[in-house]
């Protein structure tokens, strides 16, 4: 026995946790990434735009880097929207979520959708976006876990 409290049950999608996760996700404009080589997790910060469901998150990337050869070995990612501002408030009043899924690479169709929304989020990225060395990237989410009030995790599962 370990003395903690137990952490409240994970409430699956109510409407306030979606809204907060939807204004969390659309207020924030950069995560952080994880992905992970030989079990040594790797973090990079990386701009984003999610989706209107929150199902999938959209980042562009330089071809040649770490992230994306590590990508391209596991695709299982995490990646982490906060709202923290490095204030003593925070513990209170910050929130972060995590989102858990899978990064697959777009081409086609699908990039210049994808791309779209991300430059409708970041038009001082464009350059960079569109450069042919630049890959986009959509991270279809499974689940989140919100994090509210220091302590109190919430996990929402989206539909497969």
């Amino acid at each position: 026995m370990s003395g903690s409290p137990a952490p409240p049950p994970p409430a699956e999608g109510t409407e306030e946790v979606r809204g907060l996760l939807a204004r969390l996700l659309a207020a924030e404009r950069f995560a952080v990434l994880a992905t992970q080589r030989e079990g040594q997790p790797y973090a990079n910060l990386v701009a984003f735009a999610a989706s209107e469901d929150l199902s999938t998150l959209f980042f562009v990337t330089p071809r040649a880097t770490r992230k994306v050869e590590n990508l391209r070995r596991d695709p299982r990612v995490a990646l982490l929207v906060a709202d923290s501002r490095n204030r003593a408030a925070d513990i209170a009043a910050a929130a972060a979520a995590t989102g858990i899924g899978e990064a697959r690479e777009l081409a086609g169709a699908a990039r210049a959708e994808a791309l779209a929304r991300f430059l409708a989020r970041h038009p001082a990225l464009e350059e960079f976006a569109r450069a042919p060395t630049c890959a986009a990237f959509a991270v279809r989410i499974r689940r989140y876990l919100l994090v509210r009030r220091f302590q109190e995790v919430t996990e929402v599962f989206l539909d497969p």
